[in-house]
């Protein structure tokens, strides 16, 4: 029996249409996995966020998150940026209020992970460059801060948080002492920028209250009115330590640690100045 030629051409062109249809590829729908290993570095009116870059070949970029609060229906996550780095800054933000943020790797095909596992949270804080403090063995009048005022106050003024002086032999930072607790005091080591110290450590305060102060080092500072604070001497010039600071504002914020005591004596030792070039007390308690 002869087939018809148009039959087996109709068949050729089925199977052919066939073949075209199943070449298709099905739609990408499988979203990366969250990003790992945020962290954030607090700013003056600014959070910078970091994170591990994501594995998948055809992650696009990521998504930035902010709350104001952890979880719940009443702390919807909102967009605040994309980017394709592993570092975001978030600006804007008003100082001593706490933000909580997550972050969300996005593929080429617009599937996006879930949030970030990491409960981020960071509160804002006013900061400042270049500021200087004077000698107190020549200038006692302007040898103190006042983080709360980000200014110069004398040595024993009431608001005084630290105060520096210079002996010609040691240059040295003083925490302030209200008569029964010492200002926290502590040298982290050198650094690069203030950023690089963010956190408050539980130990290796000095017992004294007081540091040598040394260019490129950082120190943190518990005030006596309970705010965490931090400092980087980038120079000394005319009698004056220059350096750059930051202030939590907020009262309690950071982790708590113990105080230094004043120990059995009731009364802190100034070590270069008794019997030096300034003629006063070797006890702070005559600091009024």
């Amino acid at each position: 029996m002869r087939v018809s030629t148009l039959i087996v051409l109709g068949a050729l062109a089925a199977v052919t249409a066939g073949c075209v249809g199943d070449t298709t590829s099905p739609r990408d729908v499988t979203p990366p996995a969250a990003p790992r290993g945020v962290y954030s570095v607090t700013g003056d009116q600014s959070v910078t966020l970091h994170w591990l870059g994501n594995t998948e070949s055809d992650v696009a970029g990521y998504r930035i998150y902010m709350a104001p609060c952890a979880s719940g229906s009443s702390c919807p996550y909102d967009r605040v940026g994309t980017t394709t780095a592993t570092s975001f800054q978030v600006t804007g933000l008003t100082n001593s209020v706490t933000r909580y943020f997550a972050v969300a790797a996005v593929d080429l095909a617009g599937n996006e992970s879930a949030l970030s596992d990491e409960t981020i949270f960071d509160t804002p804080r006013p900061a400042g460059f270049g500021a200087a403090m004077s000698n107190f063995v020549s200038t006692p009048a302007f040898a103190g801060w006042d983080f709360s005022v980000a200014h110069t106050v004398a040595y024993n003024a009431p608001s005084v948080d630290v105060w520096f002086g210079d002996n010609g032999s040691v240059k040295q930072l003083f925490g302030a002492d209200n008569g029964s607790v010492l200002t926290g005091v502590q040298d982290v080591g050198f650094v690069n920028s203030l950023d690089d110290v963010d956190f408050a450590p539980t130990q290796g305060w000095s017992p004294t209250g007081t540091a040598e102060l040394i260019i490129g080092h950082a120190y943190i500072v518990w005030t006596l009115d309970d705010h965490y604070a931090k400092l980087r001497v980038t120079g000394f010039s005319s009698g004056n330590v220059i350096f750059d600071w930051a202030y939590q504002a907020d009262v309690g914020n950071r982790e708590l640690f113990a105080r230094p005591s004043r120990g059995a004596g009731g009364a802190r030792s100034i070590p270069w100045i008794r019997g030096g070039t300034a003629q006063v007390s070797a006890s702070l308690d005559g600091r009024k």
